[in-house]
């Protein structure tokens, strides 16, 4: 810590890294020293040139060991994919690790027990803790739903509901060639349904966990929905008869009933065939008890400006987790663990 401030290296700086590097730049408790890139063209280059900000003297780098070895408070681990050998690597350092990687979301209960094993040892050795966070999952899997469940005595059923518009996110190859829009309507890939269940799985059950129930059984199932007129998008044309909606049901039973629902409704158009029932971007949460909500999260963002809006969704949670992580006891850590993360943690009261 300097001055008071907590020493953060931000890892990776894709949409939602850039977010949290110019966040941790901004934030008066943190202090940015250090910045971990994938592109050598980014190499060297200063991190407030990287995200729209003043020039800081922290300039980017590949060289991954250096970044481990500069004892920094925290690192905000933000790659693509997570390299498992290189957070133990992090923690053991002493480094507390906040991640948005899905390898360690629900205090990494996707983990076999040998990892699981290995990463508390490493926090262990180096005192440190690891936190997994971001919007969905994260937010829309434990912290929204929790506070919700803090208004019940006998919960039934938990629904989340997730719309995202993407007729404006100008990537034709995430919507195309990724996700499949624009392809010919046909069966639903039952492997993408498989993989949303592998990526949300764990924070449902320990959802429902909370709320008096052990899933016993799990279905995941994948609807399609066919673009009525030829579309254009911002990627690029949507021809009439392709995909032009998703949904991805996964389900958690217990004693044969549903206690447990996340619906994933992506589309790029509303024009469909059949009609479906999708809301604006954004979140529906049904809690079935005896103090039943119905909540419904809307933004108030025109469609076209999503992709500069989404981002803080997913990065402005960790960033605000750094703190509150640091000041926690060493292992893996939950959100149940922690007391609700507002953008100025412990170190600014």
């Amino acid at each position: 810590m300097t001055d008071g401030r907590l020493r953060v290296v931000q890892w990776a700086t894709g949409n939602v890294g850039r977010r949290a590097l110019r966040e941790t730049i901004r934030h008066p408790d943190l202090e940015l020293v250090g910045l971990v890139v994938y592109d050598e063209a980014k190499a060297g280059t200063d991190a407030g040139d990287l995200c729209g900000e003043a020039p800081t003297g922290v300039l980017a780098t590949t060289d991954h060991a250096s970044a481990i070895a500069l004892d920094a408070d925290a690192v905000i681990y933000m790659p693509g994919a997570a390299d498992f050998d290189e957070v133990l690597a992090v923690l053991e350092r002493g480094t507390n690790v906040i991640t948005t990687c899905g390898d360690f979301q629900a205090g990494a209960a996707s983990l076999s027990e040998e990892r699981r094993g290995r990463l508390l040892d490493a926090c262990r050795r180096g005192g440190s803790s690891i936190y997994a966070t971001g919007s969905s999952p994260g937010f829309i899997s434990d912290a929204l739903p929790l506070a919700l469940l803090s208004m019940q005595r006998r919960v039934d059923r938990i629904e989340i509901e997730e719309y995202a518009n993407l007729s404006e996110r100008d990537s034709a190859y995430m919507l195309f060639e990724l996700m499949g829009f624009g392809r010919p309507a046909g069966p639903a890939d039952e492997g993408r349904a498989s993989y949303l269940l592998g990526q949300f799985g764990p924070a449902l059950a320990r959802l429902a966990r909370s709320a008096g129930h052990d899933v016993q059984d799990w279905s995941a199932t994948g609807e399609l929905a066919a673009v009525r007129e030829t579309t254009t998008l911002a990627a690029g044309e949507l021809p009439a008869g392709t995909v032009g909606a998703q949904r991805t049901i996964l389900s958690g039973s217990s004693e044969g009933r549903e206690v447990v629902r996340f619906t994933a409704n992506w589309y790029c158009s509303t024009d469909l065939d059949p009609a479906w029932d999708l809301l604006p971007t954004g979140w529906r949460v049904k809690v079935r008890g005896d103090a039943a909500m119905d909540v419904t999260i809307e933004f108030p963002v025109a469609v076209e400006d999503l992709g500069e809006f989404t981002p803080a969704l997913t990065a402005n949670r960790p960033v605000n987790a750094v703190p509150f992580v640091c000041a926690a006891a060493p292992g893996i850590v939950v959100t149940e663990d922690l007391p609700p993360l507002v953008p100025i943690g412990p170190s600014g009261d």
